[in-house]
């Protein structure tokens, strides 16, 4: 069985067309969208997080409100910038939230993507230590969040107050989170690194480089050394795999008026340069479902994954983003042989 959810990059912006005009209707329409995309079968509700954006920055309250008002669907991110967060206290919130949900929490996390200021994280109070990258700072409290959760003593016990001796873990804990933990790769080096962490690997629409091979047989690739680095460090658990796609069924009028025009030239993928180095965009999927069967069954990393995340336009709502994941459901999973 390949699980399907979807991924929301959360936009609001009070323009012309939008139905997600305000930080308000952005997160009550994704509580919603969440429990509609239950209700029609679909297995995860996954957020992209960016601070200093009219997006989603703190997921964890929206994945808790979403986890009391469901039963079933998985809540994730797809993911959290680790570069800005204090690895303990997004601990402590993660483990709450999965606690709530009855284990529920799929937690993606990275070194983060280029955004739209210069070294945010340090008006978060985060700065790397003499001789670190923020790559390497995001990846110093990527560490010590996973210990934390591991139930490892993380502060010294006051046995005046507390009557112990010895370090003390934080609380609450929440067993088997510690299996729920993603990194989002954006490159091959990256995901073997993920295998070899023993993380899930949460991979995107974009690569952070370009062979000249289609975007789905560099993923493809991506996803084969994760695997061989993860068998070589010996973990024993079967990891989860993700890959991310625009799909879009052209199912209705309001489908078609939005994009049937961008079929054709969305339809192969992109190469051009981002944060300074060639980066390789993944095509997107649009045409009627019958057609979208026959390219997704030669999608390679589509293939390759346990998980695939649907990203959707959030901006036109909630009806029309239920209809699109339905259509998904009902359609083109069977006929995939997604079951």
């Amino acid at each position: 069985m390949k699980r399907i959810g979807f991924l929301s990059f959360g936009h609001w912006r009070d323009v012309p067309g939008s139905r997600v005009r305000t930080a308000q209707d952005s997160l009550l329409q994704a509580i919603d969208l969440a429990v509609a995309a239950e209700e029609v079968g679909v297995d995860g509700a996954y957020f992209r997080v960016h601070h200093f954006a009219e997006q989603q920055t703190s997921p964890l309250p929206l994945l808790a409100a979403i986890a009391a008002r469901t039963s079933r669907i998985e809540m994730g991110t797809g993911v959290v910038d680790m570069r800005y967060e204090n690895p303990l206290h997004l601990a402590e919130e993660a483990a709450a939230v999965d606690l709530i949900s009855g284990g529920r929490l799929q937690l993606g996390v990275s070194r983060g993507s280029p955004e739209s200021v210069v070294a945010g994280y340090e008006a978060f109070g985060h700065l790397p230590v003499e001789g670190e990258s923020d790559a390497d700072m995001a990846r110093r409290h990527t560490a010590r969040f996973r210990t934390a959760i591991s139930g490892a003593g993380m502060a010294k016990a006051n046995p005046h107050m507390s009557g112990h001796l010895g370090p003390v873990p934080i609380q609450p804990l929440s067993p088997t989170l510690p299996e729920r933990i993603w990194w989002g790769a954006g490159n091959r080096a990256s995901a073997r690194w993920a295998g070899e962490q023993g993380m899930n690997l949460m991979s995107s629409t974009l690569l952070t480089e370009d062979t000249g091979v289609p975007f789905d047989q560099l993923q493809a690739e991506q996803i084969a050394g994760y695997r061989e680095a993860w068998a070589a460090a010996g973990h024993r658990r079967t990891p989860r795999v993700s890959v991310s796609r625009s799909i879009i069924p052209l199912i209705d009028d309001d489908s078609r008026r939005y994009f049937g025009l961008r079929a054709q030239a969305d339809a192969r993928d992109q190469v051009g340069y981002l944060d300074g180095g060639l980066a390789r965009f993944g095509r997107s999927y649009i045409g009627e479902p019958e057609q979208l069967v026959e390219e997704l069954s030669r999608d390679a990393a589509v293939t390759a994954a346990d998980t695939l995340l649907v990203t959707v336009p959030n901006q036109l709502g909630v009806d029309f983003n239920v209809r699109l994941l339905e259509s998904i459901s009902r359609d083109l999973r069977p006929a995939l042989g997604w079951d």
